[in-house]
């Protein structure tokens, strides 16, 4: 329940795939410093071009949104991708001679539009429940990756980008979705959401998302 009661009982419903997802090797190489350079920029030069679509995603959140503080949230959400998450990826490219028109310009992976385009579908086809649902598991995922590497002490080849998702303001950022995805729950499934027709559909969209974020890291790690 780290991060509200709706992601617990979607995550260890998809626990095994949580699991690969969370313990991928690319994750397991940014814990030891053993993830090739090479490996680690086309992951972000990537990460880049998903940020411009997950952006898109959290402006859809306004459109779907049901009540004035969704629609705030969701706005604040915006404004932090791409005003600060989206930074790092431009200044760590930066620093190895990748500019941010480039990386505008990257060819997307196939794993990329595959995760990217799922997640704006669920919320054109679906509702805010339907968005969320796609959309928690890179927040949330990202968000216990950070902890779980920045308390190993391991080592310190990718201590950035470790401190970046463990830090304060993503934690902060991640208790907040949390308790967006229970608030929205409860508002639109009641009190026994587990009991709603709906539950398991939106178990299997987080489930879906969790299995693309695998792909995303079998992509960075082999291209």
């Amino acid at each position: 329940m780290m991060y509200g009661e709706t992601f617990a009982a979607w995550r260890a419903e998809a626990a095994q795939d949580w699991h690969a997802y969370t313990h991928h090797p690319f994750v397991e190489g940014l814990k030891d410093g053993t993830l090739p350079r090479e490996a680690f920029l086309r992951y972000l030069v990537q990460d880049y071009v998903f940020l411009i679509h997950f952006s898109r995603a959290w402006a859809l959140a306004v459109v779907k949104a049901g009540t004035v503080a969704e629609m705030r949230f969701a706005t604040r959400a915006l404004d932090v991708l791409l005003n600060e998450e989206i930074a790092l990826h431009v200044a760590t490219c930066a620093r190895e001679g990748i500019d941010e028109a480039t990386l505008f310009a990257a060819p997307e992976a196939v794993q990329n539009i595959a995760y990217t385009r799922y997640v704006l579908d669920a919320g054109h086809s679906g509702d805010f429940l339907d968005l969320l649902a796609a959309l928690v598991p890179c927040v949330l995922g990202y968000g216990e990756i950070g902890l779980r590497l920045a308390s190993s002490r391991g080592n310190a080849s990718y201590g950035d980008w470790i401190e970046t998702y463990a830090g304060d303001a993503m934690q902060t950022a991640c208790h907040e979705v949390g308790a967006l995805l229970d608030s929205a729950v409860a508002r639109r499934l009641g009190p026994s959401p587990q009991a709603s027709p709906r539950w398991d559909a939106l178990s299997q969209r987080f489930a879906t998302a969790v299995r693309l974020e695998i792909g995303f890291w079998d992509m960075g790690l082999t291209g």
